[in-house]
């Protein structure tokens, strides 16, 4: 009798400690992870490009685009906006620059210099550093992002390139306010429909967002262009981002900078970068 009444309870216990197991398994499977992969609302499917691709301070005459077009290069980044851009005058860069260049197969990858972090290590970019509140500069550069973008035909659905120079990381205050504007900038863009991403060194903007990832940190950049020069082109090697993230589609390695090159007997002074992720699309 003893025994029947053990295996009675056991049949009754089975189902709720089966029971219990499921809903835990399913609490696990709906909980946000710790460092989870930045949003990816992408309003229409953007052009992911996977190829080689070179920038360069300003924007070149189509002739030279022509006489370039036996390279391997297919991809060119484009600094259209931003109060902290090298080059600010930029003669060639027109909507009709980029509709002719983009029929051509060029693949753009439009840089924004916004706003740089108060501890920016270049001290020609001192001047433009972010001044007041990070998150309202953040957010009215960002706006002013899609509407510069939007002039030339970018359209929604364009990744957008935030360009953070190299800063200090042992600064918090420094750090603390850059992030603020960074993730501003990305909510603002994304809101108004385009894929921010973002551009820095490996060793200071690039490993200060692998940290907020981990930390769990919201509206991150969608994706990820690091700065690592003298180095062979490695997407998915990069020692200062997790192999599991930003991607799959979602880097770009710039591997070597301010090198001189001569096509078709035009010559550019270019940064060359392996290209896997989204590119602009052009209205």
């Amino acid at each position: 009798m003893g025994s029947t009444k053990r295996i009675i309870r056991r049949s009754l216990l089975f189902p709720t400690v089966l029971l219990t197991a499921l809903l835990g398994l399913l609490a696990t499977l709906l909980a946000p992870a710790a460092g989870a992969e930045p949003e990816r609302s992408w309003p229409r499917g953007p052009n992911v490009f996977q190829g080689w691709a070179f920038d360069t301070c300003k924007a070149p005459p189509l002739s030279t685009l022509q006489a370039w077009k036996e390279t391997k290069y297919r991809g060119i980044g484009i600094y259209f906006g931003g109060r902290g851009r090298a080059c600010p005058t930029q003669p060639n860069l027109s909507a009709d620059w980029v509709r002719s260049a983009d029929r051509a197969g060029w693949r753009m990858l439009p840089l924004y210099v916004g706003s740089q972090a108060p501890c920016v290590v270049n001290k020609n970019k001192r001047k433009v550093t972010i001044r007041g509140n990070a998150e309202q500069v953040g957010a009215s550069e960002g706006q002013d992002a899609v509407q510069r973008a939007k002039a030339l035909g970018i359209a929604p659905g364009s990744a957008l390139y935030l360009d953070m120079e190299a800063y200090s990381l042992r600064n918090t205050s420094c750090t603390s306010k850059t992030l603020g504007y960074i993730r501003a900038w990305n909510r603002e863009t994304r809101r108004m429909g385009y894929v921010p991403g973002f551009y820095s060194s490996a060793d200071s903007g690039v490993r200060h967002m692998e940290r907020a990832r981990q930390a769990g940190a919201r509206d991150l950049p969608s994706v990820m262009w690091f700065a690592r020069w003298h180095s062979k082109p490695n997407l998915y090697g990069e020692p200062e981002l997790s192999r599991q993230a930003w991607r799959p589609h979602l880097r770009i390695h710039q591997y070597a900078g301010n090198v001189a090159e001569s096509h078709g007997g035009r010559r550019l002074i270019i940064d060359r970068n392996q290209v896997d992720a989204p590119v602009a699309v052009i209205q």
